[in-house]
C-alpha cells in the first residue's frame, strides 16, 4: 500500500471474529442468526472493505478541504462527491444491515455490522457519521412506542438510504447538562402534535443534501413539565411534513441558522438548528410525555458505542499508513553504522524508535478491536437464553460501554498523534493523511458526552450497580481467561504482570467505594476519569493477553508463512503491553489511592 491510502486490516478483523471470539460458531444456535454461515459473513467483509477502500476513502480528504455550505434557507450542501458514495454503501445495504428485515434490513450479527462501520469510518470518518447517525435514529423508531405511521413510513427510507435521521439533545448554555434544555413543546388539539420552539446545537446531520427528508429526534418539555431530566419528552420533527404514503408535504420550520467551522470531521454538517423561529414546527410524541431520556438513551448508549468504533477505525487507518510510509521512507543508517563514512541508507521502520511506536500502535489498535467487537458479541447474544442470561449480558455490555466510548477514543486519539509522529514533518502537512486523522479523532472524546461524563457513569453508576455486581461479573471472566492463559508457558511473565494489575484495579475499586461511603463524594469523582483509564488499560491488557493466547494455538497447530509471522505480532503484542503500556496502570492505582485533593481547594481558580 502507499502511505496515502487507506487499507483495511482485514487479517486482524477475521482473526477476532472467526479465530478469537468464533463468532460463526457461536452464533449459529441463535434463531436469529442460523441462517448465516462463515462464508456469508466473509462476504459481507469483502463487500465492505471493497466500499470503504475504494469508494468511501477517496472522498476523505476531498470532503475535509471542502466542507459543507449553507444557504440562505437553511439548507446545508455537502461535498459533491459525498452523494454517489452515500448511495453505493445504501444499496449495499450497509446502512441496514442489523435490522430486522421487516424494516428492509439483513438481520446481520451486531459484531459484523460493527466490523463493516469500523471499515467505513476509517475509510471517511465525517461521511460515515451521516449514515451512522440515520441508522441509531431509524433503530429507535423501530420501537414499538413509535406512533406507527411514523415507523411504517420512515423507518425503511431511513435504512433504505433515502431519509435521514439526527439526535438533538444539545442547546446552548446547557451542553452536557441536558436537564437545562430549554426547548419548549406547547400541545395541540392533536394529543399527539405539538408545536416546538427553541434551539439546539452541534447538530451533527442538522441538514445535508444527501436525501430528500431529515427526521430529527427532539428533547424538549411541555408548559408544565417538571426541571431537569424528567421533564423532557422526545419528539420526531421531520425536515418535511410528510403522508402516511412518505409523499413530502410543507418545509417544517426546524432550520439551520448555522453551521460550525470546525478543527476536523470538516464534511460532517455541524448545525444550529431553529425550531418554530419564523413559522409553526411540527413535531410527533414518541412515546409518553416525560419519557424523553429514557428513550433518547436507547439511542445515546448506541451512539457511545459508535464513537467507540469510530475511534478505532481512525486509529487503524492512521496506523496502517504509518507503517506503509516508514516501510518506504529511507533516511538515516543503522545506529550500529554511525560512525562510518558512508553507511548504507535504511527504511526508518528500522530504527529503534520508530519500531517502539510502530508495535505500541499495533497493540492498542489491536486489542481495541477485540474489546469492540467482543462487546458487540455479547449483545448479539441476549437474542437467546433465559432471562437471566440476557440481563448478565447486556449487564457487562453496560460495564464496558463508558469503556469502550472513553478508553478507546483517548487511546484511539494518541495513536493517530504517534502516527503522525512516525511520518516527521510530512505528518504535519496536508500530502499525506496524518494530520486529518488527528484533527477528526479530536472529537471523539467529546461528543456524545465528554469522557469525563462517561467516568462519572463508570464509577457512579456502573461499578455501584447491585454492590458490584456488574464489576464481579467482568472480574470473574477476567480470571477465567487468566487461567486458560495460564497454560501456555511462554505467556506466564505477562499473565502475572496483569495478575497484579488486575488485583490494583480491584483494590482502587475498593478504596474508592469507601471514600465515597464516607461522604466525600467530590473525592470520589475527582478520581473517576483515572480510574476509567486504570480500568480501561488493564481490560485492553487482557484482550491482548487473550488473543496472544488464541495465537499461540494456531501456531501450536501448525500455522506457516504469512499465518505464523501474523501469530508472532499477537506474541509481541502482549509482551510490548505488559511491559510498556500496563505499567502505567500501577502508577494510576497508586496515583488515585494517594487521595490528593489539591484542585479542589478554595479559592485556586476563582
Amino acid at each position: 500500500m502507499s502511505a496515502t491510502e487507506y487499507v483495511v486490516d482485514i487479517r486482524d478483523i477475521k482473526f477476532v471474529l472467526f479465530e478469537q471470539l468464533r463468532v460463526h460458531e457461536e452464533l449459529a444456535n441463535i434463531p436469529r442468526y442460523e441462517s448465516f454461515d462463515k462464508d456469508m459473513y466473509e462476504a459481507i467483509l469483502d463487500m465492505a472493505r471493497d466500499l470503504a477502500e475504494n469508494t468511501v476513502a477517496p472522498v476523505n480528504k476531498v470532503g475535509d478541504r471542502e466542507g459543507v455550505k449553507l444557504d440562505g434557507e437553511g439548507n446545508v450542501t455537502t461535498p459533491a462527491c459525498f452523494k454517489p458514495a452515500y448511495q453505493a454503501i445504501a444499496e449495499a445495504g450497509l446502512i441496514a444491515a442489523s435490522t430486522d428485515a421487516e424494516f428492509g434490513g439483513q438481520g446481520i450479527p451486531h459484531v459484523i455490522d460493527v466490523a463493516t462501520h469500523e471499515m467505513l469510518s476509517g475509510a471517511a470518518t465525517a461521511f460515515n457519521m451521516y449514515p451512522g447517525l440515520t441508522r441509531a435514529a431509524a433503530n429507535l423508531l423501530t420501537w414499538e412506542g413509535t406512533p406507527a405511521w411514523i415507523r411504517d413510513t420512515a423507518v425503511h427510507r431511513m435504512l433504505g438510504g433515502q431519509w435521514g435521521g439526527t439526535m438533538c439533545l444539545t442547546e446552548a448554555g446547557a451542553g452536557t447538562a441536558v436537564g437545562d434544555n430549554r426547548a419548549r413543546a406547547e400541545p395541540t388539539a392533536d394529543p399527539n402534535v405539538f408545536h416546538l420552539t427553541g434551539e439546539k446545537v452541534f447538530i451533527s446531520g442538522g441538514d445535508q443534501d444527501l436525501v430528500s427528508n431529515i427526521l430529527h429526534l427532539v428533547l424538549a418539555r411541555l408548559p408544565d413539565a417538571p426541571p431537569g431530566t424528567k421533564g423532557l419528552s422526545i419528539f420526531v420533527v421531520p425536515k418535511f411534513l410528510f403522508d402516511t404514503s412518505g409523499t413530502l408535504g410543507a418545509r417544517n420550520d426546524a432550520k439551520v441558522v448555522g453551521i460550525e467551522h470546525k478543527m476536523g470531521i470538516n464534511g460532517s454538517a455541524t448545525c444550529t438548528l431553529a425550531l418554530g423561529a419564523t413559522g409553526t414546527c411540527v413535531g410527533y410524541l414518541l412515546g409518553g410525555v416525560g419519557q424523553g431520556m429514557e428513550i433518547m438513551f436507547r439511542m445515546m448508549n448506541e451512539a457511545r458505542i459508535g464513537v467507540g468504533v469510530q475511534s478505532l477505525g481512525l486509529a487503524s487507518g492512521a496506523y496502517q499508513n504509518a507503517l506503509a510510509y516508514t516501510r518506504e521512507r529511507v533516511q538515516g543508517s543503522a545506529v550500529e553504522s554511525f560512525r562510518e563514512a558512508d553507511p548504507p541508507r535504511i527504511a526508518i521502520n528500522q530504527h529503534p524508535d520508530v519500531r517502539r511506536m510502530l508495535l505500541k500502535m499495533k497493540c492498542q489498535v489491536e486489542g481495541m478491536r477485540s474489546l469492540v467487537y467482543s462487546v458487540a458479541n455479547r449483545f448479539d447474544r441476549t437474542h437467546h437464553g433465559n432471562e437471566a442470561e440476557k440481563e448478565y449480558l447486556l449487564g457487562l455490555v453496560e460495564l464496558m460501554t463508558p469503556i469502550v466510548k472513553s478508553h478507546i477514543s483517548d487511546r484511539g486519539f494518541d495513536v493517530c498523534v504517534t502516527a503522525l509522529q512516525c511520518f516527521g514533518g510530512y505528518g504535519y502537512i496536508g500530502e499525506y493523511p496524518a494530520e486529518q486523522y488527528v484533527r477528526d479523532a479530536k472529537i471523539t472524546s467529546i461528543y456524545e458526552g465528554t469522557n469525563g461524563i462517561q467516568a462519572m457513569d463508570l464509577l457512579g453508576r456502573k461499578m455501584r450497580k447491585g454492590s458490584g455486581m456488574l464489576f464481579m461479573a467482568w472480574l470473574n471472566e477476567a480470571n477465567s481467561e487468566l487461567e486458560r492463559c495460564r497454560t501456555v508457558a511462554t505467556l506466564s511473565d505477562e499473565v502475572a504482570l496483569l495478575e497484579r494489575a488486575r488485583d490494583q484495579l480491584g483494590q482502587t475499586a475498593m478504596h474508592l467505594g469507601m471514600v465515597g461511603q464516607q461522604g466525600n463524594l467530590r473525592g470520589a469523582m475527582l478520581q473517576a476519569s483515572p480510574f476509567l483509564d486504570l480500568f480501561g488499560t488493564v481490560v485492553i491488557g487482557l484482550h491482548c493477553l487473550w488473543q496472544a493466547r488464541v495465537a499461540h494455538e494456531a501456531m501450536q497447530n501448525g500455522a506457516t508463512g504469512d499465518d505464523l509471522k501474523f501469530y508472532k505480532g499477537k506474541i509481541a503484542n502482549a509482551r510490548f503491553y505488559m511491559k510498556n503500556i500496563l505499567p502505567a496502570a500501577t502508577a494510576i492505582a497508586k496515583s488515585i489511592q494517594a487521595g490528593d485533593e489539591t484542585c479542589l481547594e478554595e479559592g485556586l481558580f476563582e
